[in-house]
């Protein structure tokens, strides 16, 4: 595993971390037999291969993910021998109504739910269009002198917001999580350059495209349940478009015998300051995007994914959804 030292904190961030929204949240299809065991299982293989980020967040599952992923790292921590201080949890608090009051009350119940001591990194979910980041950094200090956090964070945050984030805190706000990957490659313009001039740190989220890059979809193997078969991204036209980059993809991971979704994610944290954060359905996902941190990919198949994929940021557009609705709604059998 390879791991990122950023500016201001004393934690080693993997470079490869675990998401963790699919425990406990039914829309990813998976029920109790799954957060009961196997998520213990990916949780404890994770910590074995060197592991150290553990991303959740209040509104998955509505706090289950955060009791499911702290259950199964109080255990896999006592049966690995890990330490406490060598890994980083990270939660985000519901974006409703974030100001002063609401984030320390907030942060109190995320930590109780953990239950596994200071939450390590505690993320804003998204900017509020109407709270003051004055309001919800006040909160943050407040929960960060009383112990309960230790480091600060933002998510889907542009530059000027976090920037603005950071100057109401009076200290770095570590991590900005966005949604990066090679079909969203909007973090290249401002965010990436940002975090690596001031030391901070850009956690990928969604960095397979919610499993579009693994290769295993096409036009004629949509996904036909969970949270999948509402993205745009799965759209028979579009599947039809991101077919030369999967070409591409398949190609490069034969040369390295690779895997597609292992190329995706090494393409993803080239950068010095990013790491990403896939979700894993099982243990031998966990070990493939594990495995992704060791790749190293030449300049030349960089720059071949970096052409293959410009273009095609704009497949999940929301303007596509009303669409998606009636195509779903229309293979409803007549009567329901």
């Amino acid at each position: 595993m390879r791991y990122i030292d950023a500016v201001g904190t004393t934690r080693r961030y993997s470079k490869i971390g675990l998401g963790t929204w699919q425990f406990g949240s039914r829309e990813w299809g998976y029920g109790p037999e799954y957060d009961g065991a196997e998520a213990a299982r990916i949780v404890r293989r994770a910590l074995e291969l060197g592991v150290t980020v553990f991303d959740t967040a209040e509104l998955y599952g509505f706090g289950r993910s955060e009791r499911i992923l702290g259950a199964a790292l109080r255990t896999a921590l006592e049966q690995t021998g890990t330490s406490r201080e060598d890994i980083v949890v990270a939660s985000k608090i519901l974006p409703v109504l974030p100001v002063s009051p609401v984030v320390q009350q907030r942060g109190v119940a995320s930590c109780a739910r953990l239950g596994l001591g200071p939450i390590d990194l505690y993320q804003v979910h998204r900017p509020h269009p109407l709270v003051h980041d004055a309001s919800t950094m006040r909160g943050m200090r407040a929960l960060r002198e009383a112990g309960v956090i230790r480091d600060v964070g933002v998510s889907n945050h542009p530059v000027a917001r976090w920037r603005r984030a950071e100057a109401e805190l009076g200290s770095p706000v570590l991590t900005d999580q966005v949604h990066y990957s090679l079909l969203a490659r909007t973090p290249e313009r401002r965010v990436i350059p940002y975090a690596e001039r001031a030391g901070r740190i850009v956690m990928a989220y969604s960095p397979l495209a919610q499993g579009l890059l693994t290769g295993k979809f096409d036009a004629h193997n949509r996904p036909a349940r969970g949270i999948r078969a509402m993205n745009p991204l799965f759209l028979p036209e579009n599947l039809d478009r991101v077919r030369p980059l999967l070409g591409l993809l398949r190609d490069i991971a034969d040369a390295h015998g690779a895997t597609p979704a292992q190329v995706a994610l090494a393409w993803t944290i080239r950068h010095p300051a990013v790491m990403a954060i896939p979700g894993a359905s099982g243990v031998e996902q966990l070990e493939s995007n594990a495995a992704a941190a060791e790749l190293d990919l030449t300049p030349s198949e960089t720059d071949a994914l970096s052409e293959a994929s410009r273009g095609l940021g704009d497949l999940d557009r929301v303007r596509e959804l009303p669409r998606l609705l009636r195509d779903r709604l229309s293979r409803r059998p007549r009567g329901r």
